[in-house]
């Protein structure tokens, strides 16, 4: 079964990067689990983070960059990739132990979206300002439709005057 990403693909469009939790952050959910199970309370942070982990989907194509969180209710940011002005990373000393970090994507105006921590951020801050290089050094030309009728059409007009 696709994903929404995979869903909300437009013709012609195509990932060229996914986003994937690091296993740092699996392990925490599975110490929570196994270190505070006993009072209950490690119970309920597994099943939050698990959730969290499976309803969270991100990626760049080569038309826009999307950030997809929900189960029940879905919330959705998209930017498209020629309205991206800047790509940063944020790691702190363990992101930068085991290759996780945040990426923040800020827009024309004040869109910005912030992706949660992610496994080899440099890559897909690489994927997405290689997306919007080619679009912007590549536009897409938009070619007008025709305004001549068809024969068709030039048949159904005289049969209708």
């Amino acid at each position: 079964m696709a994903d929404y990403i995979e869903r909300s693909l437009t013709r012609g469009e195509r990932i060229i990067a996914r986003g994937a939790w690091p296993g740092v952050y699996w392990f925490g959910a599975w110490m929570a689990l196994l270190l505070l199970g006993v009072f209950v309370v490690g119970i309920f942070w597994f099943a939050y983070l698990a959730t969290k982990y499976w309803t969270t989907r991100w990626a760049a194509t080569d038309h826009r960059v999307v950030l997809k969180r929900g189960w029940l209710t879905r919330n959705t940011a998209e930017l498209a990739v020629e309205s991206i002005e800047a790509v940063s990373v944020r790691q702190s000393l363990m992101g930068r132990l085991f290759n996780y970090g945040e990426i923040i994507v800020t827009g024309a105006g004040e869109a910005a979206i912030v992706f949660p921590p992610t496994h080899d951020p440099i890559r897909f801050r690489r994927a997405i300002e290689t997306a919007r290089d080619r679009a912007l050094n590549h536009p897409v030309k938009v070619v007008p439709a025709s305004t001549e009728r068809t024969p068709a059409k030039k048949r159904r007009a005289r049969a209708s005057a």
